[in-house]
């Protein structure tokens, strides 16, 4: 028998997942998201979730409350009647009521190899952290942060020079087939829980703009991680000058590379720049405005040359 799911997320990593049980053919009974956000050059323009959109085109309704909190939001949660709730980056807190209210409980799509990185950004924090492996686990929800027990996990490669995005968008076709085949073996009784190791956890915390400059006289490798880690949002950043102003400059990819100098400092006319130690090299970045494009040819239009630095 199909379950009786409801579907709870918000950003553009979910939807598959979303896709995916559809798919499965279990009965979504509701699509739980945020509510709409202002968007547009303006903000003034309210945009629905990326989720919201494919529940509409699904023809499944959408539930976008700010808070779940309400003793008239979990009654209408509960009136659901669900089987099971299925949880994939959602951005809001659950309380016991909403987790104890599906007949089999929650379970939640998680982008790391837990108990390491749990929290809001574990896919940004691995990749910032050098890790060469993670990986998508389906774990039943408790009310701690990502403290529940494991029941499934697929783990995925780090490469060296794969970025944030590279990795968000493997993990979000993992996490889909990972949580179908979860709910297969839910609906057979046949699917079993372990309990999370108390040593090796860390915590994911929220990316803060404050912390996205680049500091060029830190080490080539730890720079690196950083500009992958972030791309390609928010994006790591530095300064330099352009045609007299001082100008912003987004970098979306790096490789490393060899070479040393003083920190900051253009190398060649490759865009390799050296760093406290060592040195990378910047593939693609992005001007104020601008579109993506790849370093040597910011370079030539930048009228940037050997010698001239990065702050």
């Amino acid at each position: 028998m199909p379950l009786r799911v409801i579907f709870m997320g918000t950003p553009e990593f979910s939807v598959p997942t979303l896709r995916a049980i559809a798919e499965a053919g279990h009965e979504i009974e509701a699509v739980y998201t945020q509510p709409p956000r202002a968007a547009g050059r303006r903000g003034l323009e309210l945009t629905p979730s990326p989720v919201q959109r494919e529940a509409e085109r699904l023809g499944i309704a959408a539930r976008t409350p700010v808070s779940l909190k309400s003793a008239a939001e979990q009654q209408a949660f509960r009136a659901l009647r669900a089987d099971v709730a299925v949880v994939v980056a959602y951005g809001l807190l659950l309380p016991r009521a909403i987790i104890e209210a599906p007949r089999l409980g929650c379970l939640n799509g998680h982008a790391s190899l837990l108990p390491r990185w749990r929290g809001a950004a574990p896919i940004q924090r691995a990749v910032m952290a050098g890790d060469t492996e993670t990986g998508m686990m389906v774990m039943r929800m408790e009310e701690g942060l990502d403290t529940g027990p494991v029941a499934m996990v697929e783990k995925c490669a780090i490469g060296p020079d794969m970025t944030a995005g590279d990795l968000h968008d493997r993990l979000m076709i993992i996490g889909a087939a990972l949580m179908v085949e979860a709910l297969a073996r839910l609906e057979r009784d046949a699917l079993t829980f372990t309990t999370q190791a108390t040593a090796g956890v860390t915590y994911a915390k929220k990316i803060d703009k404050a912390e996205t400059r680049v500091d060029w006289t830190r080490p080539a490798g730890e720079v690196h991680d950083h500009i992958r880690g972030l791309s390609p949002f928010p994006g790591a950043w530095c300064e330099t000058e352009i045609g007299g102003r001082l100008e912003r400059l987004k970098l979306l990819r790096s490789t490393l590379s060899d070479g040393a100098g003083e920190p900051g400092g253009i190398l060649d006319d490759r865009l390799t720049v050296a760093c406290g130690s060592g040195a990378i090299r910047l593939v693609e970045v992005q001007r104020a405005g601008g579109r993506p494009i790849a370093g040597q040819q910011f370079l030539r239009g930048a009228k940037l040359e050997k010698g001239m630095k990065f702050s």
